[in-house]
């Protein structure tokens, strides 16, 4: 559905994009995933075709975006970080102007308007002026309106900063009934919680460069992290850690609250040996789990970019 070669954005003598190339299939979700200033706003504005390239290519659905841009527009549903739609019109006459610019019959736009605000759960509002409704209904409905024309692709741009949890689970749920019903999404998020939920792959932008992509397993089976396993037990002793790492060379050994213990190797420690030990000192295991790597593990360890940081970027987008 969307190619990009060697796409690049310069402002001046500062390079915002910096020659990134990557693929998006039919169908699947794909999330842009970096902190604020990363390039992702700029990349996605080359596509929608607000921003020209300064060099590189962009095809959507075989059509040359930089050639073809408005015949490439007709095929997008794009919600941009900030909604474009009217204050004064309620949510019914805003879907229907936005149904009219692409050219859709009256009683088309006003069918698919009432079916859109039933979707979105937004019917109790869509006589209400659009600057009464709450964060989270501005984001919905502004979604709604970009899935007005029924496109093939839809464009997010950071589809929940700044809402409440309750709309951004809703949000969630509406991408993936798109995926359901065939449409492509291409998002941007700096929240990596988000990303780890919804999407089928993503890409990891840092300083202009796209430096991993692929689908989750594969992300997470780049980095290598030895084993860890997590104990459950029925008490820990202040000393326990010590003597676990001694009887166990090359362990590091956490004690945590709630007498919950992890033991982080190389190579992988046999569960019985463990329990072995632990049995003759009154240390009963309830629960043993290996844990896997998080998208933010992978993210942290590929872009030396802290999780800290996105925290940041976080609360700067709910203050928005």
């Amino acid at each position: 559905m969307i190619s990009v070669k060697n796409l690049n954005k310069r402002y001046g003598d500062f390079t915002a994009v910096d020659s990134i190339s990557f693929e998006v299939q039919k169908g699947e979700i794909f999330g842009f995933l970096g902190p604020n200033g990363a390039g992702k706003t700029s990349t996605i504005n080359m596509m929608i075709g607000l921003s020209r390239p300064t060099a590189g290519e962009i095809i959507i659905n075989g059509i040359n975006v930089r050639k073809e841009t408005k015949k490439a527009q007709a095929i997008m549903g794009i919600v941009a970080d900030e909604s474009n739609l009217y204050n004064e019109m309620d949510g019914f006459e805003n879907l229907c102007f936005c149904a009219a610019l692409y050219g859709m019959e009256k009683d088309e736009r006003e069918a698919k308007a009432r079916h859109l605000l039933e979707e979105f759960a937004l019917k109790d509002a869509g006589k209400r002026p659009f600057k009464a409704y709450s964060k989270g209904m501005k984001r919905k409905l502004t979604i709604a309106a970009a899935l007005i024309h029924s496109p093939k692709i839809l464009f997010l741009d950071e589809p929940t900063t700044g809402i409440d949890v309750e709309s951004s689970r809703q949000i969630r749920k509406m991408i993936k009934a798109l995926k359901a019903q065939g449409t492509t999404v291409f998002l941007t998020t700096h929240y990596i919680e988000e990303a780890e939920r919804i999407c089928d792959r993503v890409a990891f932008i840092a300083k202009g460069r796209i430096v991993a992509s692929g689908t989750l397993p594969e992300l997470m089976g780049s980095v290598s992290h030895g084993h860890t396993i997590q104990f459950v037990t029925s008490k820990l002793t202040e000393n326990l850690a010590y003597e676990l790492q001694s009887n166990f060379k090359g362990s590091k050994v956490t004690v945590q609250a709630d007498n919950i213990m992890t033991v982080e190797s190389e190579e992988r420690i046999p569960l019985l040996s463990v329990m072995s030990f632990l049995h003759p000192k009154g240390i009963e295991v309830y629960e043993a789990k290996e844990l896997q790597p998080s998208l933010e593990d992978v993210f942290v360890n590929l872009t030396g970019i802290e999780s800290a940081e996105l925290k940041r970027d976080e609360k700067k987008g709910n203050r928005k």
